[in-house]
């Protein structure tokens, strides 16, 4: 029961810490996929209190074994289960580098609060009202800490018209051709990960 009352507070606590963390200079701007949202998720642990850290534990499903951030793929992963929640994910605008909610926060069908600032506040007001009825705390929590490390990538927040970045062709060091959106969500943080950090392919000492 402490728990769950703890659950109340937590969901907003849980975007503090997350944006503290990123605030703090982590590099997390550089890494998403599974790596970036690891990070954030383990950030975020490192911060909480004792209360919120144990309410976010009884939250957990079994397999994520106590741990947030072994829940980081949860919700891309089951997007074909929550077709509805892909807009959830991003939150483009038209080119103008400003974001206007009321404006901005819809999906392709013009269905409102259906973007990923949407789904911050939605998940957020859940794990503060838990006494809620229909409301599956689990589910509210791993949205939560999946859609605040899609904010930090740039391209989840980008420009309607080349679909975040999706449809900008690039080269990653003459060796690889992909997108823009994929270039953030996986190359370079590969390249940062790996030993020696990014080679460029002329210089590879």
């Amino acid at each position: 029961m402490a728990a769950r009352l703890a659950a109340r507070n937590m969901g907003l606590r849980l975007v503090q810490v997350l944006l503290v963390a990123v605030a703090a200079g982590a590099p997390v701007a550089h890494a998403w996929r599974k790596e970036g949202h690891y990070m954030v998720c383990k950030i975020a642990e490192s911060f909480l209190t004792i209360e919120a850290s144990a309410a976010v534990t009884s939250l957990l499903p079994g397999w994520a074994g106590g741990e947030l951030a072994a829940t980081w793929s949860w919700a891309d992963d089951e997007r074909r289960r929550y077709p509805w929640s892909g807009a959830l994910h991003f939150a483009d605008t038209p080119g103008d580098c400003q974001f206007f909610y009321d404006r901005d926060c819809h999906n392709t069908k013009g269905e409102k609060d259906m973007c990923v600032v949407g789904g911050i506040n939605n998940y957020t007001a859940a794990l503060m009202n838990s006494s809620a009825p229909l409301v599956d705390l689990t589910i509210s929590l791993m949205f939560l800490a999946h859609f605040v490390g899609d904010i930090h990538q740039p391209l989840h927040c980008g420009n309607t018209v080349d679909f975040g970045g999706n449809t900008i062709i690039v080269r990653w060091y003459n060796t690889t051709t992909t997108n823009l959106h994929r270039l953030w969500d996986l190359d370079i943080v590969g390249g940062i990960l790996q030993p020696g950090g990014v080679k460029h392919p002329s210089n590879p000492s």
